[in-house]
């Protein structure tokens, strides 16, 4: 830390005995004889009215007890280059983090062909295996809070990053030797929990990442570089993930394909040393120190302190609830368009990889000209686009495009993801929020809660899904209501707008203190 003015603790620790660690001549030089007493008064400088307690102390505690340290010697040109090496290398797993979060669609794209054709599971069915296995997923607050608590070798991130890595390795690649019966459904369901697992605790830490080093870089950017990450992942996933399915017709290769990537992200994370703001001085702090359980109790104290901070709360409160009241009907769709229009698993991969290059756009949009927009009046545009988005699936289902001349093929090509692009884009508004707000020291906690919330939003909006799906009749034999349900879900993704005034109003991405609402 550097001193424009004299501290409190030097201008009033005039001891005789031992110079203070906070002086600044006592950090340049130690050849001070012995025998030598001088008390220096710094004339002429007024004595703040306010001093803190921690720093007097620690120069009474040098003056009286602790001998004299050695400054640390200078950094040469060579550790400087090699301390920016370091950098750079975390933000190569940071940056292959996301870019392997996005690829997860590739297995999942050959998993969700395998449960459906292998062993035969329903469109509700299907529905409720993809909500169960993102349960994991929840519990994103207590791998935050661990990895702001626990350092494991001086080293709070990139451990958890190759832990993650790990899960996900055995998982998929035991889904990859495993024989497709159907007496294997319990053991694939654990691999699937396992997998998301050690997704959550990886993703977990790299927002983490991403929050601690937003604070010295300008605003917004390290979000978008997130993002994209993430959507050329999902982007790269799709395209290969069609092509390679419809080619081989054998999900276990993708599975172990994946794996190998798994294992390439936990070399590179094993490899990597953490070079962190919170990295440096803090493993021997007295967070550290202490014991684990007087850590946890702390980094939870200090979550809860933070969301129940209105400027945090009501934003977090808005952007949960607007996912969870619109019924989901993901694995019907995915039946819709399967088995019932008979498209091939190519035609999906694209799809969602139009939706991606969609993400990607609004992003880099987002980044230059929208985020000066505030707010409330973007995030209300934003959610009225979702409601028609949403509503546009009636074209697909009702067969309008045919009567316009415009085949199923390319209807779901360049517009069956456009309601996905525009849910994932409109969470990142506040990720940029929630960095510009949360606390020091809490940045996997609270990143972690928010995370969870969404992907809690997400299974709650799953099970509302397949609640109306049952109650309107639909079926694998039978999608004569779908068009009833896709309006049901347009109107309630209009719901959120009631509460709109949860979300600060008059501030934009460019700001970096929120204005009260």
């Amino acid at each position: 830390m550097s001193y424009s003015s004299p501290s409190a603790s030097e201008m009033l620790c005039l001891s005789p005995c031992a110079p203070c660690p906070h002086r600044p001549s006592a950090r340049a030089s130690t050849s001070v004889a012995d025998n030598t007493h001088r008390v220096t008064l710094r004339l002429g400088t007024p004595t703040p009215r306010r001093c803190r307690l921690g720093k007097f102390q620690g120069c009474s505690a040098a003056a009286t007890t602790a001998p004299m340290e050695k400054a640390a010697p200078p950094r040469t040109t060579a550790e400087r280059w090699g301390s920016l090496r370091e950098m750079r290398r975390v933000w190569w797993v940071c940056g292959m983090g996301y870019w392997v979060q996005g690829f997860r669609c590739f297995p999942w794209l050959a998993l969700n062909f395998h449960l459906t054709r292998g062993l035969g599971l329903s469109p509700v069915a299907l529905q409720l295996v993809q909500n169960a296995g993102s349960l994991p997923l929840v519990a994103k607050p207590l791998f935050g809070v661990l990895s702001d608590a626990i350092y494991i070798g001086h080293q709070h991130r990139l451990p958890y990053v190759s832990a993650g890595a790990f899960l996900q390795l055995i998982a998929w690649g035991t889904l990859a030797i495993m024989p497709v019966t159907g007496d294997t459904f319990t053991t694939e369901m654990v691999c699937i929990l396992i997998g998301n697992l050690g997704a959550s605790v990886t993703e977990v830490v790299s927002d983490a990442v991403v929050t601690e080093f937003s604070r010295t870089q300008k605003k917004g950017v390290l979000q978008s570089y997130a993002f994209i990450g993430l959507a050329a992942g999902s982007l790269l996933g799709n395209l290969s993930g069609g092509y390679v399915l419809l080619r081989t017709q054998e999900p276990k290769t993708m599975f172990t394909a994946f794996s190998v990537l798994l294992g390439l992200q936990l070399a590179l994370s094993m490899s990597t040393k953490e070079t962190l703001p919170s990295s440096h001085g803090n493993s021997n702090s007295l967070l550290v120190r202490s014991s684990l359980s007087v850590n946890l109790r702390k980094q939870f104290s200090n979550l809860m302190t933070a969301v129940r901070k209105e400027r945090i709360f009501y934003p977090l409160a808005w952007i949960m609830t607007s996912f969870a009241v619109v019924p989901s009907f993901s694995g019907t769709m995915f039946c819709f368009q399967t088995q019932y229009l008979k498209l091939d698993p190519s035609i999906i991969g694209l799809s969602k990889v139009m939706g991606q290059v969609m993400v990607v756009s609004l992003t880099v949009l987002y980044n230059r000209y929208l985020k000066q927009i505030p707010l409330r009046r973007l995030v209300w545009g934003v959610q009225i686009m979702y409601a028609f988005a949403v509503l546009s699936e009636l074209i697909l289902v009702k067969q309008v495009n045919l009567m316009l001349g415009i085949p199923n093929e390319i209807y779901v090509l360049c517009f069956s993801a456009l309601a996905e692009a525009i849910a994932q884009f409109k969470v990142l508004p506040f990720s940029i929020l929630l960095s510009s707000l949360c606390p020091p020291g809490c940045e996997g906690s609270l990143f972690a809660f928010f995370t969870s919330g969404l992907v809690l939003s997400a299974i709650l909006s799953g099970v509302y899904g397949v609640g109306l799906s049952a109650l309107i009749g639909l079926s694998a034999r039978d999608y004569s209501n779908l068009p009833l349900g896709i309006l049901l879900q347009s109107l309630a993704a209009l719901l959120p707008l009631a509460w709109i005034s949860f979300v600060p109003e008059n501030w934009t991405g460019d700001e970096k203190i929120v204005k009260q609402r």
